[in-house]
C-alpha cells in the first residue's frame, strides 16, 4: 500500500494519495484545485488515478475533484446524502472499494455537514479486519472535532448537526481500535475547529485522551461546547461550500483567463467599472507608492484569508504585482474559488510613472514618535486592527479594537477631526487596513512600522523617560 499525505500551509489543508501497487490503482481524497503532486505520484509508481473522494463540501477551500476527473477520469465519489451538478458516485455507509491488498471502508459521519462521511483505511497485507488509519474529513481533528455552524446560511439548523457529529463520533469513531491513526483534512490555523496541535495526524487512542471533545460528557455539554464562542468565520466559507457541489471550470481555463497583462487605460476602465483594484506587493513597496484606491493585501502573509474575508468571490479582480507574481496570486485566489481575475497591471508599478496624479503613498511612524505624540495635547486616534483575543492579552492603552475583518462594517467610528494611527502586530494587516481606509477616502491616517512588536520591543529595552501609557508591556 502506498499512503501519503500532502500539506499545503497557508489553506491548513491535508489532502491524501493512497494506492495499491499490486493493481497498478489509486485514489486521492480532498485533493486542492492544483493536481499536479497527485498526478506526478500516480506516475511515480505507475498507477491510475481510478477515484476520488470528497469526504464533504469544504467551505474553506475549492476542491481538485473536477480537475481530477478531467484529467485522469477518475470517477467522483461523495457521501450518500450529497446533491451535487456534477455526475458522482454515492457512497453509503458501510460500502467499500478494494484495489488488490487495499480496502477503503465509507463510514458515514455527519456532523460538521449532514453529507460528511469518514474512510477507513485497511492494508489487507497486514490485516482485514483493523484498519491502518481513519481519514476523518472534519469530523475529527488533531485536538478538535469540526464545528457544525458552518451551513447555518443554508437552514442547517447547528444544534442539530452537532448532535448528529456526537453520534457519529461515539457511535462510528471512537469504538475502532485505540492504535488507528487518524488523518484529517485540517491542520493548525483552520478556521473548521479550535485546533491546538501542530502535528498533522495522531492515533485514535492519542485524540481519546488529549482531545477535549473526546472527553466523557453529556450530548448537551458537547453540544453546547460546539455551538457557542466559535470565531467569525471568512465570508468566503459559505461560497466554497456551494461551488464544491456545483460545476464549474477547471483551474488551467482560470488561469489562461487571468493572465492577461492590461495596459493602465483598460485597468482605469475596469476600475470605473468597479473591478477591485489589488495590489499583491510587500506593504513596505506598497507604502512607498502605489496606485490610488488599490487594496493592499501581500502575498506573503495570510493572502487567501483576507482577500476572502474582505472582498466578494464574484467581483471582477486585477492585480497589481512584481514581475512575476501574477500567476502565483491567481492559483492561490483559484483556491478560494476567486476565479474573477481579469488581468493584472502590466509593467506593474512602473507603469504609474507618467501619471503622477495616480499615484499615492503611505505615511509611516515610528513607535518612538508614536510614544511622543501620546505625550502632546492632540494625541492620535490609535487604531488596533488585532483581533479581539490579542487586544485583551497586551494592547497600547487608550487604543480603540477594530478588528481588520470589521473595519469595513465600522468606518464610523474613524474620527475625521484629529489623526488617525493603526497598526496591527507587525504590519501586515495594517497595511491593508490603511489601504482599506484609503479607498473610503480616509486620508489622515498614518501607519505604525512594525506594529505591537516593535512597540514592546521599545517598551522591554528603554532606559530613558517614556510616555506613562507605555510604562509597561503592551502599555498596561
Amino acid at each position: 500500500m502506498i499512503f501519503k499525505q500532502f500539506y499545503l500551509p497557508v489553506l491548513s489543508h491535508a489532502s491524501y494519495f493512497i494506492g495499491d501497487e499490486g493493481s497498478r490503482m489509486a485514489l486521492v481524497v480532498d485533493p486542492q484545485r492544483d493536481i499536479t503532486q497527485y498526478v506526478e505520484e500516480a506516475k511515480k509508481y505507475k498507477l491510475r488515478i481510478v477515484n476520488v473522494f470528497l469526504t464533504h463540501f469544504h467551505a474553506d477551500f475549492v476542491a481538485g475533484h473536477l480537475e481530477l476527473h478531467q484529467q485522469t477520469e477518475a470517477q467522483i465519489c461523495l457521501g450518500a446524502q450529497a446533491q451535487a451538478g456534477y455526475p458522482f458516485q454515492a457512497f453509503p455507509d458501510g460500502k467499500s472499494l478494494t484495489y488488490g491488498d487495499l480496502r477503503v471502508q465509507v463510514l458515514e459521519t455527519p456532523g460538521h455537514t449532514p453529507e460528511s462521511i469518514s474512510l477507513l483505511v485497511f492494508d489487507l497485507h497486514q490485516s482485514s479486519d483493523r484498519p491502518y488509519a481513519i481519514l476523518t474529513g472534519d469530523a475529527l481533528l488533531n485536538g478538535d472535532v469540526g464545528r457544525p455552524d458552518l451551513l447555518e446560511f443554508q437552514g442547517y439548523n447547528s444544534r442539530t448537526l452537532a448532535e448528529n457529529l456526537y453520534d457519529s463520533l461515539h457511535e462510528k469513531i471512537l469504538p475502532l481500535p485505540d492504535d488507528t491513526l487518524v488523518y484529517p483534512t485540517h491542520g493548525p490555523g483552520t478556521f473548521c475547529a479550535k485546533i491546538r496541535h501542530h502535528e498533522l495526524f495522531s492515533t485514535l487512542g492519542v485524540q481519546k485522551h488529549t482531545n477535549p471533545a473526546l472527553q466523557p460528557m453529556e450530548k448537551e455539554s458537547f453540544c453546547d461546547r460546539l455551538t457557542t464562542n466559535q470565531p467569525d468565520p471568512p465570508s468566503y466559507f459559505r461560497y466554497d461550500a456551494a461551488v464544491n457541489a456545483r460545476n464549474r471550470s477547471c483551474l488551467d481555463k482560470v488561469i489562461n483567463n487571468a493572465l492577461n497583462p492590461l495596459p493602465l487605460d483598460q485597468v482605469l476602465r475596469w476600475k470605473t467599472s468597479r473591478a477591485n483594484l489589488l495590489d499583491i506587493r510587500d506593504a513596505e513597496e506598497f507604502a512607498k507608492e502605489h496606485m490610488l484606491d488599490c487594496l493592499n493585501i501581500g502575498l506573503n502573509g495570510k493572502f487567501e484569508f483576507w482577500v476572502g474575508t474582505l472582498l466578494h468571490p464574484e467581483s471582477p479582480i486585477v492585480l497589481i504585482a512584481e514581475p512575476g507574481q501574477a500567476r502565483q496570486a491567481v492559483l492561490r485566489l483559484a483556491r478560494i474559488g476567486f476565479d474573477h481575475v481579469v488581468g493584472y497591471l502590466k509593467g506593474g508599478a512602473l507603469a504609474l510613472a507618467a501619471t503622477p496624479e495616480l499615484i499615492h503613498s503611505v505615511q509611516h511612524m515610528t513607535v518612538e514618535d508614536l510614544d511622543a505624540h501620546l505625550l502632546s495635547e492632540n494625541p492620535p486616534y490609535i487604531v488596533d486592527v488585532r483581533s479581539k483575543e490579542e487586544w485583551e492579552e497586551r494592547r497600547i492603552d487608550h487604543s480603540h479594537n477594530i478588528p481588520l475583518n470589521h473595519l469595513q462594517d465600522r468606518l464610523q467610528e474613524i474620527p475625521t477631526d484629529r489623526e488617525v494611527v493603526v497598526h496591527c502586530s507587525d504590519g501586515y494587516r495594517s497595511s491593508i487596513a490603511v489601504s482599506l481606509l484609503h479607498r473610503h477616502d480616509v486620508c489622515h491616517v498614518r501607519h505604525v512600522l512594525g506594529g505591537f512588536e516593535a512597540w514592546e520591543h521599545m517598551v522591554m529595552n528603554s532606559s530613558g523617560t517614556l510616555a506613562d501609557v507605555s510604562r509597561q508591556i503592551g502599555g498596561r
